[in-house]
Formats: C-alpha cells, structure tokens, sequence
C-alpha cells in the first residue's frame, strides 16, 4: 500500500486507497481490484477486523445492525455506507451449509454492483458462467459454466456486474470481507439451470412507486 496510507486502521486505509483515485472507480473496477489484492495480503486482516467490530459504540453497532440483512445463504454485515462514497464494506458470514434455503448464493446471478472479495475464514466453490440475455437483458435464457475453483483462505476475487456467478457450496465458518461498488444496474438476475427459470431482482427501496401505484 502506498506510503501516504500507512498508520490507518484497516478499512480507513482501503476507504481512503478508493476515495483518492484520480479516475472514477465505478468505471475502472478493475483497478480498485489490483488495490484490494495488496490490502487484503495484510498479514493480520482477521485481526484488524476483528478489533473494529470490538471498537463499535452502542451506536455504531445499532446502525451496523440497522443496515444489515440475512439472506437465505447467509447474514450479510454492513460495515460502512456512506451516500457519498463510491462504495461500501461488508462482511459476509455464511450459515452452516444445511442451513442453506436454494435461491440465493447457490444460484447462477449477477449484481447490480460491481466488487471485491476476499475469504477470512473457510472456503467455498466458486463457478463462472456465460449467460445468453432474453430481450432488454430482462432475463436469463441460459448458461454455460466456464470456470470452477475451489477457494480457500486468502483467495481475493473481482466480480462485475455483467459477470454470472453461483457459489453452490461453502464450509461452515466461511466468513468474506467486500468491497462493493454502487449500483451500476437497476435490476440483478438469477437462473436455475436445473428448472430453466429467470428470475429479475428488484431493491425494495426502488419500488415504493411501484407499491403506491399497486394500491
């Protein structure tokens, strides 16, 4: 990391290696994952993420609380959101894998955002795939799956929105630390390639027209 950075705590260092980009990072993402490639190597990540949830006021905790969320793979950390920064940090902590309910991680998707990931704890299979888009990029028509890892501690990742992913299993403990863009999209998709079905994935908070106009 560059000298300028040092003596931050860990997310101050990665919030403020973002921030100071001379180009805007939801267009260059790819750059931002170079960057978090080498801040993720921090010998004592675990350590220093650990230390900033035990340094969180009773306030702090109640707003991370506040702005998280459990899906049906796992519970889902916010770690910051600030409206006016590029990004947000989260921490993913994945639930014992026969806890699992089918439709989320496990599923072929992509994000309305774009990230960076790196596992702390665990580790999961990981799968890429080619998706053919019906009319207007509404929904999926089909996949084909172009790459599987298995990844383990340590792996650091770069997804983009446009890209399909699924991660169909995961060892219990797995915890990932994110960096995420802003919504470049407006919707996400989801695919079972079992079933063929295409689903389109809404934010709530993008809908309350939608509910106004359904009563």
């Amino acid at each position: 990391m560059l000298a300028e950075f040092t003596g931050l705590s860990a997310l101050e260092e990665l919030a403020a290696r973002v921030k100071c980009a001379e180009f805007p990072v939801i267009d260059h993402w790819t750059d931002v994952g170079e960057w978090f490639r080498e801040w993720a190597a921090r010998p004592e990540l675990r350590k220093e993420l650990r230390a900033h949830l035990d340094g969180l006021t009773p306030q702090q905790a109640t707003w991370v609380i506040a702005h998280s969320r459990e899906t049906t793979t796992h519970f889902a950390w916010c770690l910051r959101d600030d409206p006016d920064e590029a990004f947000t940090f989260w921490l993913h902590e994945y639930k014992p894998l026969a806890d699992w309910r089918t439709g989320y991680a496990d599923s072929v998707h992509n994000h309305r955002y774009h990230f960076c990931t790196t596992i702390l704890s665990g580790a999961y299979l990981h799968e890429r795939f080619d998706a053919r888009l019906g009319v207007g990029g509404r929904t999926v028509t089909g996949t084909e799956l172009t790459n599987r890892t298995q990844c383990t501690e340590g792996t650091t990742g770069t997804l983009l929105a446009h890209e399909f992913h699924r991660i169909p299993r995961a060892a219990d403990g797995t915890m990932t630390f994110l960096v995420k863009s802003r919504a470049v999209t407006p919707w996400s998709l989801s695919y079972d390639p079992d079933t063929g079905i295409s689903h389109r994935h809404v934010p709530v908070e993008d809908r309350l027209e939608d509910l106004t106009n359904h009563l």
